[in-house]
């Protein structure tokens, strides 16, 4: 096995995991096989309980592990299905070291950070690397060097250092060459950075440098000699519009070429490589550059829309159905809280508020009572003005309660997440969720089938046609309350139509306004957009946009 171990220094976020899932995409092209791991620091058993103001959006794994929203870049990059076992914290090491210890399975010793939690950290790592039956597993230390939460991973991957074979351990250092006023790239921060990472027993093998511009010869020559690493080993990494591009620009700068030689990895046939990515990125290039490529407005009304990495996988799910339609998409973020005033003018005033017009509304999960008003606000608004909309998971539970009120008639509806006092509770507690205590891990999470019916939007959308009536999908999900079975018939009545469901038929899955009374209204109570990648567009998000663009044809 082959271990490729990216850690970060400097400062945070200057783009550690898209710079692994970059090299994960490289070396996949390039016909290996690869299993990545992120390690974060953090004490948290998961990424499920923390606050997308904090920690961007929690991303969802298939059998429904929440996590940190690189894990998202990874599957995005690699095109690869993740599991519990790839994502490791604080919290998972240290609760299962505990565990033994209460079991006596360590025989009376002193339990200590070393060797017992270096050693679990280790075990853990090699496992996932030996089940995979990958050439090289990946593995990204979240923080940055100098952190003390991250020092029992660094002297972990230390030590496997010194277990295995030479050339079967390669670092990767990212850090920051930031570049002055008058457009110095200034190489004391990448120094420094390096000089803290050598004292805990670590010699980066390649070092990639984050920056406005790409770095200088001068500058590579003068990292090469301060940092002791050859000068080829020293990687430029500057801003780009677009993150798939990353991959092509790291291996402009022989990045493969230097990890294949380095880690002595068998040269495949060239047959065996893969261009389908090279052709993606260069398409949404020739698209950017197009003066008549069709571009199309989005409004998303969400309660954190003033951190974009909240609905991280939402913008690259909107990104990679534009790329498939060949259009251009530009996202409004609107705070839900804003929307909830009185006077539909003044709705309509902070709306259109700068635009001419959106060709459609997005309305994505959350969680609260805050901005919910705001969103069904938006619902009604996209509704009544026949206005693609697109709603996920609290999204698709709003919708139910707009059609509630102002379709079925039912007076002081609501969900009862957001009001205990509501005498239609349209939108309810999951049944098995009743005396549920702990919040983490505790919803309905991760990949579970959707039936679909057919002669319906829905089924039209996922091109899927029906066996007995019904045809499966199967898609990731996040939620702790579902459309109440009481109410389901009274809003079919009213116009709506539950065209997704669960095996049983009671769990309600896709909402949707037939054709004859709306161009495109769509809703649902899972996540599409953690399923979405580059060359392979979800399909409801496909569905959303193509409608969009037919909606300002029109």
């Amino acid at each position: 096995m082959k271990y490729i171990v990216v850690t970060g220094g400097v400062m945070s976020g200057l783009g550690k995991g898209i710079t692994m899932a970059s090299v994960g995409r490289i070396l996949k092209d390039h016909g290996y096989k690869i299993v990545p791991i992120k390690i974060d620091p953090y004490i948290n058993i998961d990424a499920g309980t923390m606050n997308p103001f904090q920690h961007g959006e929690v991303f969802v794994l298939a059998d429904g592990t929440e996590v940190d929203l690189d894990l998202g870049h990874y599957e995005r990059f690699m095109d690869v299905d993740l599991r519990r076992e790839h994502n490791l914290t604080t919290g998972v090491v240290y609760s299962a070291v505990i565990k033994r210890e209460r079991r006596g399975e360590y025989l009376g010793q002193t339990v200590q950070i070393i060797p017992h939690i270096t050693n679990e950290i280790k075990a853990r790592i090699r496992a996932v690397a030996a089940k995979s039956g990958a050439d090289v597993c990946l593995v990204e230390i979240g923080g940055t060097v100098g952190d003390i939460e991250s020092m029992p991973f660094l002297e972990a991957v230390r030590q496997m250092h010194g277990e295995e074979d030479e050339n079967d351990f390669l670092f990767v250092h990212v850090t920051l060459v930031p570049t002055t006023t008058q457009k110095e790239q200034k190489t004391k921060p990448t120094q420094h950075s390096v000089k803290a990472l050598r004292e805990l027993g670590l010699q980066p093998d390649l070092i990639v440098c984050r920056g406005e511009e790409a770095l200088q010869t001068g500058v590579k020559e003068k990292i090469a000699m301060f940092c002791n690493v050859r000068k080829e080993a020293v990687v430029s990494a500057p801003d780009t519009e677009d993150i798939y591009e990353v991959p092509l620009l790291l291996e402009k700068e022989g990045i493969s070429a230097y990890i294949t030689r380095k880690m002595q990895l068998e040269q495949l046939e060239q047959s065996k490589e893969d261009h389908a990515w090279e052709k993606m990125v260069e398409r949404r290039k020739s698209r950017r550059k197009s003066c008549t490529v069709e571009k199309i407005r989005i409004a998303v009304v969400g309660k954190y829309a003033g951190l974009e990495d909240s609905y991280l996988s939402i913008k690259e799910a909107l990104k990679h159905a534009a790329t498939t339609l060949g259009c251009e998409v530009e996202t409004r973020w609107v705070e839900a809280e804003v929307l909830e005033v009185e006077a539909e003018a003044e709705v309509e005033a902070s709306f259109f508020d700068g635009f001419d017009g959106f060709q459609g509304v997005l309305v994505p999960g959350g969680f609260g009572v805050r901005g919910a008003e705001g969103k069904i606000k938006a619902i009604e608004y996209a509704r009544t003005r026949k206005i693609p909309f697109l709603g996920l998971c609290f999204g698709f539970q709003l919708a139910v309660v707009e059609a509630a009120r102002n379709l079925a008639g039912l007076e002081d509806v609501n969900s009862s997440e957001l009001s205990a006092a509501t005498p239609h509770p349209v939108v309810c507690l999951l049944e098995e969720q009743a005396g549920v205590v702990e919040k983490g891990g505790t919803m309905r999470l991760g990949d579970y089938e959707v039936f679909i019916k057919k002669d319906t939007l829905a089924a039209k959308v996922y091109e899927v046609h029906g066996v007995h009536g019904a045809a499966r999908v199967v898609e990731r999900h996040r939620h702790r309350y579902e459309v109440n079975p009481a109410y389901a018939e009274r809003l079919e009545q009213a116009g709506v139509i539950f065209s997704g469901t669960d095996r049983s038929g009671l769990r309600k899955e896709i909402l949707e306004i037939p054709a004859t009374q709306h161009p495109f209204f769509l809703a649902t109570q899972f996540h599409p957009e953690f399923k979405s990648r580059p060359n392979k567009p979800s399909p409801p998000f496909k569905a959303f946009l193509a409608a969009c663009l037919k909606n300002k044809k029109n």
